[in-house]
């Protein structure tokens, strides 16, 4: 009985593996054609970004947003002030290092019970030119639209980014 237990610990790491890889090639696909539509810009990873969370950097360029619950949000992203985010989904929020640490945190501390981190991306316009950032984990998906008034829509994720993995646990 153990070792059919532990089988099926070994398959659903690989299973949670895969599906990252997936994000990562869909959110790559949303990117590729993005740059050739003239009107979607993408999101990449980018180590520099996850360095800047992690270490509470506050960009005073940058109007900061979140999706999701207020304590353990699914995404954090810092939007170019020269660019509008125009969406009433995601809430507004003024940061201080230390209130960006403490979100920081908590994201981290909720999903490490999945076995998961947030990581860092750029958000891209439709030229590939930087205009903010996004703090996730991978599977956390969007759509970035550009419009031409600088104004940015960005679909929130799922609303059960986290909960999918909490179904997952319960069928173990």
């Amino acid at each position: 009985m153990p070792k059919l237990r532990i089988y099926s610990a070994n398959i659903k790491a690989i299973r949670k593996i895969i599906t990252v890889i997936c994000v990562f090639l869909i959110l790559s696909s949303f990117g590729c054609t993005g740059l050739h539509s003239g009107s979607y810009g993408k999101i990449t990873p980018d180590r520099n970004v996850t360095q800047a969370f992690e270490t509470f950097q506050v960009n005073p360029d940058f109007n900061y947003y979140i999706s999701g619950p207020d304590v353990y949000p699914h995404v954090i992203i810092g939007i170019n002030k020269n660019h509008t985010l125009k969406s009433e989904l995601w809430k507004k929020r003024e940061f201080t290092p230390e209130t960006l640490k403490n979100l920081v945190e908590d994201m981290k501390f909720r999903v490490m019970e999945f076995y998961e981190t947030p990581h860092g991306f750029d958000i891209l316009d439709n030229d590939g030119n930087d205009i903010g950032d996004w703090y996730s984990i991978f599977s956390a998906t969007t759509i970035v639209k550009i419009e031409e008034d600088h104004s940015v829509i960005i679909i929130t994720p799922d609303i059960d980014t986290y909960e999918k993995y909490e179904i997952e646990r319960e069928d173990e």
